[in-house]
C-alpha cells in the first residue's frame, strides 16, 4: 500500500482565535473530535474544495492549556496554500490584524503567522500578478 499524506498537525493555545484564522484564509471545518477522557479537541479544517480528508490541518486543542508550546514554531517549517488572489487575500488578513510577515512583493508568495505562531505560505494560484503598492515597497516584518 502507498503511503498518503493525510494532515499536518499544530497544537494551538485558542482554538477559536485560530479557527477564525484558517476561515480567513477559506478554510471550513470538516470534523472535530471531542474527547473528554483526554481533555482536547481536535478540529480537521480544509479548503472546501479538498475536503476528501487529504489537505487538512488538524488543530489540537488541549482544554486545560498546553504548557509544551514554544513561543517560536519555526522547527515545525509552513503550512502552504494557493489562493485565489493574493493581494486581496493579504488585504484582508492586514485589516483583520495579521503582520504580512514577507509581503506579496513580487505578486507570487506572502507569508504570514497564525495566532499560534505557525507559518503559512501563501501562493497566488496561476501566474504571479504584476507588481502592485503597497505591497511591491513593503519590507519584510520579523521571520517567517
Amino acid at each position: 500500500m502507498p503511503t498518503t499524506y493525510l494532515h499536518t498537525m499544530v497544537r494551538v493555545k485558542d482554538l477559536d482565535a485560530t479557527m477564525d484564522f484558517f476561515r480567513m484564509l477559506g478554510l471550513t471545518e470538516r470534523r472535530r473530535i471531542e474527547n473528554e477522557t483526554g481533555r482536547f479537541t481536535l478540529v480537521f479544517m480544509c479548503p472546501p474544495e479538498q475536503a476528501d480528508g487529504k489537505a487538512d490541518v488538524e488543530l489540537t486543542y488541549n482544554w486545560d492549556g498546553d504548557d509544551k508550546l514554544p513561543d517560536d514554531s519555526r522547527h515545525f517549517g509552513h503550512l502552504a496554500y494557493t489562493v485565489d488572489d493574493i493581494y486581496e487575500m493579504c488585504r484582508t488578513l492586514r485589516e483583520a490584524g495579521v503582520t504580512i510577515n514577507r509581503p506579496p512583493r513580487d505578486g507570487h508568495m506572502a507569508f504570514v503567522r497564525s495566532p499560534d505562531n505557525v507559518s503559512i505560505e501563501l501562493l497566488q494560484a496561476g501566474d504571479a500578478k504584476e507588481p502592485q503598492e503597497p505591497w511591491a515597497s513593503m519590507e519584510n516584518t520579523g521571520h517567517w
